[in-house]
């Protein structure tokens, strides 16, 4: 399971021993079903108390990725205030002006296009900040069909509707493109490359611990 970046959850009886793994979105029984989709969704292990049972979920989250596309001055500010929040966060740069590996830790720089370095997965969230449509709308389109729980993308109204114009015209639907944080970050009325950060930071967290889960039905 960790292999495969999958969420799991490890339910122990105390009271036999017994133990079972739930992968996220299995159905399990009603009355666990909704603890377990919010050990899912805070990555908390907790006790539980069930029809005269005490039961204890464990649970594992993958390690939460942040792939910024564009080693701009925002990328700058939102790797070390990530990396305090415990994300893995690289950045995937193709332009040589922009690709300076000094100016980040190593191995935190991917040098490339996003179609060649960009992987994404449901527990990965996409930061496109590179203000050039051919760069950022193929890291968009990545993370809208490889299920990334966040999609954000900078940029003004204007231009995110030009954006949502050349997204449908690679066959993205409606709920699809709702998907997308634009403009990007929290409303905080930020005004400089480090206030974005935090206000895309922010809004990467909401969107982690509020993301909508496949419920796991009750049996």
């Amino acid at each position: 399971m960790r292999a495969a970046r999958r969420a799991t959850v490890l339910v122990t009886d105390l009271g036999s021993g017994e133990q079972r793994l739930l992968a996220e979105g299995e159905p399990v029984e009603a009355g666990l079903a909704a603890a377990v989709s919010s050990a899912f969704q805070s990555g908390k292990s907790a006790k539980l108390d069930m029809e005269g049972r005490s039961l204890f979920l464990n649970v594992h989250l993958p390690p939460v990725r942040i792939v910024v596309i564009g080693a701009v001055r925002i990328a700058d500010a939102l790797a070390p205030i990530a990396a305090l929040c415990g994300f893995d966060l690289s950045i995937i740069e193709p332009r040589e002006e922009f690709a300076q590996p000094a100016r980040f830790e190593e191995g935190r720089l991917l040098v490339g296009s996003p179609a060649d370095r960009l992987a994404v997965d449901p527990y990965t969230a996409v930061v496109a900040v590179a203000h050039l449509p051919e760069l950022d709308d193929a890291a968009i389109a990545a993370g809208l069909r490889g299920g990334s729980f966040y999609v954000g993308a900078l940029g003004s109204r204007r231009n995110h509707s030009a954006r949502l114009e050349r997204l449908r015209a690679k066959g993205f639907g409606e709920a699809e493109l709702a998907r997308i944080h634009a403009p990007i970050g929290l409303d905080i009325g930020a005004s400089n490359p480090a206030e974005i950060a935090v206000a895309i930071l922010a809004e990467i967290i909401q969107s982690l611990r509020r993301r909508p889960l496949d419920p796991p039905e009750g049996i």
